[in-house]
């Protein structure tokens, strides 16, 4: 497929040698960070007419490059099909050419619908997939139309898509239905309230460690002076904990595709498009620190007795993270938390840990 005649080609924009935009390229490049842009918002009730995201690219460009080695690449603007069905075959097209060079593909603006075409194409290259994402709402509706409202449901409901752990990060109960909630338990996924990540990323930190795809809905951003999401919300994750989320999950080891969706790209204030381009940096921020570790990884292992049972903890002596289980091969431990296993060594086993 010729991408030339599907995506709008960024405009350039003069920055200086220290800048992240100096060093942006147009082509994909193996083992690269691919950013494309997209405009179709009809999964979420918007249109599909291509939208002006060089106000958000003027603040990504100029933030500093660091001493970032992983090649970042701005694809442009995808160009909405004529239905929702269509923009969702164009964008899985551009995901698999990414997976193929071993690019990681980090799509921005649109519905969050959009999710399930990351998913579909992720499912395609890999199977087992370990799924977070970050969202005030857990929709399961039923529906031959894909939208924001029934993605979710087609992922966790199809017998074709191969789902090993999914994560539902940041859900507030008064705008949600219970029997949603009770649904997403009684299948063992889990599900953390907004109230358990504010302040500090360390008690869900685990839930990005091994996944390998991650979805933000900026609808689970609150919003200040002028709406930063579709659907606007008053309470959500302030912008330095959204900030410092995004640094997690670009700290995920297994991490292959990236979306951030439901943008309100229609917004004319400043603060949110730098917001935004913010988010996008801490992302590659984290996704450069992760490479940067040592492959090797050496681990200190801990038994704890409660009740005349014994649970074992391992320790990564480098990142100084913790795990739980005593299995040679560490992906078959789970990852926890530094107060995990201080509760444990109080009596206290988290019941995530025992499924």
């Amino acid at each position: 497929m010729d991408f030339e005649d599907f995506i709008i080609s960024p405009r350039n924009f003069k920055t200086e040698s220290w800048q992240i935009g100096s060093r942006i390229t147009k082509d994909i490049k193996e083992d690269s960070i691919v950013l494309l842009f997209v405009s179709d918002y009809r999964g979420a009730g918007g249109d599909a007419e291509v939208q002006d995201f060089t106000a958000v690219r003027k603040e990504f460009y100029k933030l500093s490059q660091l001493d970032f080695e992983i090649p970042v690449v701005d694809l442009g603007d995808l160009v909405s099909g004529k239905s929702v069905q269509d923009s969702h075959y164009i964008l899985q097209e551009v995901l698999s050419a990414c997976h193929y060079k071993r690019a990681l593909p980090v799509i921005i603006g649109g519905s969050n619908d959009f999710a399930f075409s990351l998913f579909s194409t992720l499912n395609f290259h890999k199977k087992n997939i370990n799924y977070t994402q970050i969202s005030n709402i857990i929709s399961l509706k039923q529906g031959e139309q894909i939208n924001e409202h029934t993605f979710l449901g087609k992922i966790l409901g199809s017998k074709n898509f191969s789902i090993k752990n999914y994560h539902h990060l940041g859900y507030q109960k008064h705008l949600n239905e219970a029997d949603s909630i009770r649904l997403i338990k009684e299948v063992e996924f889990d599900i953390i309230r907004l109230a358990e990540m504010m302040n500090s990323t360390e008690k869900t930190e685990p839930f990005f460690r091994k996944t390998d795809l991650v979805t933000l809905n900026c609808d689970a951003v609150e919003s200040f002076s002028e709406p930063f999401s579709m659907n606007p919300q008053v309470n959500g994750l302030n912008r330095r904990e959204i900030c410092a989320y995004m640094k997690e999950i670009g700290l995920s080891e297994n991490l292959k595709s990236v979306g951030i969706f439901n943008y309100n790209i229609y917004s004319e204030n400043q603060l949110n498009h730098q917001l935004l381009a913010q988010m996008i940096w801490y992302l590659i921020e984290g996704i450069n620190i992760q490479r940067s570790h040592p492959r090797e990884r050496h681990y200190e292992l801990f038994y704890v007795l409660i009740d005349d049972d014994q649970y074992a903890f391992k320790r990564d002596t480098f990142s100084n993270l913790w795990y739980f289980g005593d299995d040679e091969n560490i992906e078959n431990c789970i990852p926890c938390s530094k107060k995990d296993f201080e509760e444990a060594k109080r009596g206290t086993l988290n019941p995530r840990l025992t499924f």
